[in-house]
């Protein structure tokens, strides 16, 4: 670590000097102090160490949020190890692509999800041990959590440079499978000052960190509150009647959602009394009614909106009132461009590849050279998605590249190849195409267009839930539609346009 470096334990470390006694993190009846989180990173950290775990070196965990999964985070950040945060809602063989993919030494793996990870750590040499991680019995093979802490002795602790990588999110699967984005300590660092910013947070805030920590977007909005000495409060899974029992109980001030989570907090809130009058700030994806009913609940928040994504986290953004419908302007910390499919910037008007300098901008995919030399060219990071600039240098988001086709219900993405590819081994499926449509619940809902072989029918319910047996039930149809033929284009491939046209999809 350099005289002119900054880590995110060195803000853990700053939140113990600053703010001892004040509350840092709250996980069911568990309460930490800022002091009480550093001696826990601190233990954790040690223990890593004596176990053997290097710089650079992955951590897998497949959990719900909890106290434990933040200390790991905190371990990690100190000694330079890399968290590879794996969906929960994967398949096994999801998670078995994953894990396979970066070769963590250790997995932690919650209750539900160590019976898989039990029976993938079995076939896998490259892990060593596996851990339980939050609440719930152990199952057999894996070792405590708290086998792992340690005496720390602080002045063996590594040189770690913010530039060092932090964590693995994988991402939609564009080719069939996730990819890993490798963020450094410093992106999450830079996007935390984007949100302190945003937000208005300080050492009085309280995020309520509803979504899933292996998000980005839930992990970003936790890193922030911690930088700022405030306090996090984790929910292990996101419950309406909880989030507003613990709104009211830590007069939480700011949390991210995602379709449907916004819906259904406001049809609990309707069914008791809650008091939300402390949340001055919240942003994420929802329809324009959702929020418009929300801040008439509470009228002094502000809803933000904005374009990210996981590799390159806080691109624009503004309130929701300031542009309705826009997604806001570059934030203090990006330089957006747009450029056209020969990578000539485009004029203000017109559509274009939103492409991104940041210190946001993440360090690449895990293992991928191709793919980060495409994606890096030219000095941009090209994120797959066309904008077009207002006069005033608002971005409206217009769609995705063809190569780049994505779907997001309720905040996940979902590659409409990967589910094609799903699809095409029933054996009773001659050809399909998957489109984005409008979802008054999940904001956009995942539609299989489908011809049947000749000869053959197929129940729509049973389709969806093949697909559901093979990837994460997310990515599963909620809509399928069995025609006689596809449209094709010159070359006789499927054009997705024209089927977007026919049945209803999304640009």
């Amino acid at each position: 670590m350099g005289v002119r470096d900054y880590t995110i334990y060195d803000f853990i470390y700053r939140n113990a000097q600053l703010y001892p006694d004040r509350d840092a993190i709250v996980f069911n009846e568990k309460r930490l102090t800022h002091k009480e989180y550093k001696e826990k990173c601190d233990s954790l950290a040690a223990g890593l160490v004596e176990a053997g775990i290097k710089l650079g070196d992955r951590l897998a965990v497949v959990a719900h949020n909890s106290d434990e999964f933040v200390i790991l985070y905190g371990a990690a950040a100190k000694i330079g190890a890399i968290v590879l945060a794996v969906n929960w809602r994967f398949q096994p063989d999801e998670v078995d692509f994953v894990l396979r993919d970066c070769t963590p030494r250790f997995v932690f793996a919650g209750a539900d999800y160590q019976k898989t990870v039990g029976e993938i750590a079995g076939k896998a040499d490259f892990i060593e041990k596996c851990y339980g991680i939050g609440e719930g019995e152990l199952q057999q093979g894996f070792l405590e959590f708290k086998s792992l802490l340690s005496v720390p002795d602080t002045e063996d602790a590594p040189d770690i440079s913010a530039d060092t990588g932090f964590v693995i999110i994988h991402t939609a699967a564009v080719e069939g499978h996730p990819r890993g984005a490798l963020l450094s300590q410093a992106n999450c660092i830079y996007s935390s000052l984007i949100s302190m910013q945003e937000f208005e947070l300080d050492q009085n805030g309280c995020h309520m960190c509803i979504l899933p920590l292996f998000h980005v977007a839930g992990l970003n909005l936790s890193v922030a509150m911690m930088h700022a000495g405030g306090k996090n409060v984790i929910l292990e899974r996101f419950d309406p009647e909880l989030t507003l029992k613990l709104i009211e109980k830590e007069k939480g001030t700011v949390f991210f959602n995602f379709a449907p989570i916004l819906g259904m907090i406001m049809d609990k809130y309707e069914e008791g009394s809650y008091d939300l009058s402390s949340i001055t700030h919240l942003s994420g994806m929802d329809h324009p009614d959702n929020i418009k009913r929300f801040l008439s609940l509470v009228p002094a928040a502000v809803y933000h909106t904005g374009f990210a994504q996981t590799e390159a986290m806080g691109v624009t953004g503004c309130p929701v009132s300031e542009r309705p419908g826009s997604a806001g302007k570059p934030t203090p910390l990006a330089r957006v461009k747009l450029f056209d499919d020969f990578d000539n910037e485009v004029p203000v008007g017109t559509p274009g590849e939103i492409c991104v300098r940041s210190p946001t901008v993440f360090l690449g995919y895990w293992g991928l050279e191709a793919e980060n030399a495409y994606t890096f060219r030219n000095g941009w990071h090209h994120t797959g998605d066309i904008g077009r600039f207002d006069e005033e240098g608002y971005l409206w988001y217009v769609k995705r590249k063809a190569q780049k086709e994505l779907i997001k219900p309720g905040g996940e993405n979902v590659y409409p190849v990967e589910v094609e590819k799903t699809i095409l081994e029933h054996p009773s499926v001659e050809e399909v195409s998957v489109i984005g449509v409008s979802d008054p619940k999940w904001g956009e809902a995942i539609k299989a267009v489908c011809v049947l072989k000749a000869g053959e029918s197929l129940d729509e319910k049973d389709l969806i839930e093949f697909v559901g047996s093979k990837i994460a039930r997310y990515k599963k149809p909620q809509q399928v539609v069995y025609v006689d033929t596809l449209p094709k284009n010159a070359e006789n491939e499927i054009d997705r346009d024209q089927v977007k046209k026919d049945h209803g999809g999304k640009y």
